[in-house]
């Protein structure tokens, strides 16, 4: 399953809309395969729901996501893992060895647990 995040330096960007980076990973048989970086627009949500298609991403793990936004990439099929924070690798490691994120990724104040499920 690929996964994207945005990310500022090594972390979840804490605000979609300031990210500019995309790390694209692979996560198969509890383990990250392949990874990539990727410059993006945030803004341009369209643009973005296609380079995710294209690269046969199926979720989004970012920080703070307008409904818009994240509305437009749930209709591209795009599983949305909002109001995450940390260091990206640990995240991405955490997500391929227990299939969740856990409670200590999640921003202050948020309370739900998002689970993916991985293949």
């Amino acid at each position: 399953m690929k996964i994207a995040i945005t990310t500022w330096g090594n972390r979840v960007s804490p605000v979609f809309d300031a990210a500019k980076t995309l790390l694209i990973a692979d996560i198969e048989n509890q383990s990250i395969h392949s990874k990539k970086y990727e410059v993006f627009e945030p803004h341009d949500i369209i643009a973005l729901a296609a380079l995710l298609n294209r690269e046969k991403v199926k979720a989004l793990v970012c920080g703070a996501i307008s409904e818009p936004y994240a509305t437009r990439l749930v209709e591209n099929r795009i599983r949305m893992f909002a109001f995450v924070t940390g260091n990206a690798m640990d995240i991405l490691n955490c997500l391929a060895m227990h299939h969740i994120i856990k409670p200590a990724f999640m921003m202050p104040g948020c309370t739900q647990l998002p689970e993916m499920p991985l293949p």
